[in-house]
């Protein structure tokens, strides 16, 4: 790692919220193309926005978060970039109890030594326990089953070396997800190279007609499933070690009761999400 390298860890925000003070957080407004306020004037919450140099923003509606990730690989020379959110954060520990939650997010003092011993960092795995990964999927998320099918047929055009990361992964019961990570620019460039191929092939091929605006930012979930694919092929080719991989803490907002709902009448009785938890 050189001395004091630059290292961005992009928040991706569509509203105006509380930042972290820390230097190496960027806030990020997301969607920016085309919003307003009350008074028809470009909406602008005093952030950096994903409309500028080359960038998706309109897509938006469809890649969710990854819109940062993408305004962040073509406007960021970085050594070390990340992505984590305005509602969740990568911890250095988990806060006490009235403790402020902003006190324990990740600051560049406690990550560098992180980052001198390990080449990638990603949240603790979600444990899905009674179904694998493609059925858990298939089950929440209207057209996720075909959305994971077609992500299939085209890794096996462009991609090929990924196909058995892909079906290995889809049997697993645990996944790295919201979009969360911190890695250097050679990986990260990697990363998105093969990922944004797989995702703009799928928006040009998945027919969103009639679906609400939950079910429209499939993109954004469909490529929380992808980075692990990613990060499984390049265990599988020797890029990465498991040793290289670090799991963080993470500030977790969900409605634990609202989710366990949603997921047996899922599960039982076919109801998608529809929203999130």
């Amino acid at each position: 790692m050189t001395t004091n390298p630059n290292i961005k860890i992009i928040v991706a925000t569509h509203k105006q919220y509380r930042m972290p003070e820390d230097s190496i957080y960027l806030p990020l407004q997301v969607g920016a193309e085309g919003k307003t306020d009350s008074e028809g004037k470009p909406l602008d919450f005093g952030y950096q926005k994903d409309n500028t140099g080359d960038n998706i923003s309109e897509l938006n509606w469809c890649f969710g978060t990854q819109t940062a990730l993408y305004w962040a690989w073509k406007n960021l020379s970085a050594d070390y970039t990340g992505l984590v959110h305005y509602r969740r954060y990568f911890l250095s520990r988990k806060p006490g109890k009235n403790e402020d939650m902003y006190d324990c997010i990740l600051s560049e003092k406690e990550l560098l030594p992180l980052l001198e011993q390990y080449k990638v960092l990603v949240p603790k795995k979600r444990k899905y326990y009674i179904e694998s990964v493609y059925s858990h999927y298939s089950h929440t998320m209207n057209g996720g089953k075909e959305q994971f099918d077609l992500a299939r047929e085209i890794i096996a055009e462009k991609t090929p070396e990924y196909l058995n990361a892909f079906d290995s992964f889809m049997k697993q019961r645990s996944a790295y997800i919201f979009n969360m990570m911190i890695m250097d620019k050679a990986l990260f460039d990697s990363y998105c190279s093969w990922l944004f191929e797989i995702l703009f092939e799928l928006f040009d091929r998945f027919d969103t007609t009639g679906m609400n605006d939950f079910d429209r930012r499939y993109a954004g979930r469909v490529s929380e499933r992808l980075f692990n694919v990613w990060l499984h092929r390049q265990i599988e080719s020797g890029v990465l070690k498991n040793a290289d991989i670090k799991e963080l803490p993470y500030t977790e907002n969900v409605n634990w009761k609202n989710k366990a709902v949603g997921f047996v009448k899922a599960k039982v009785f076919h109801k998608k999400y529809g929203a999130s938890f």
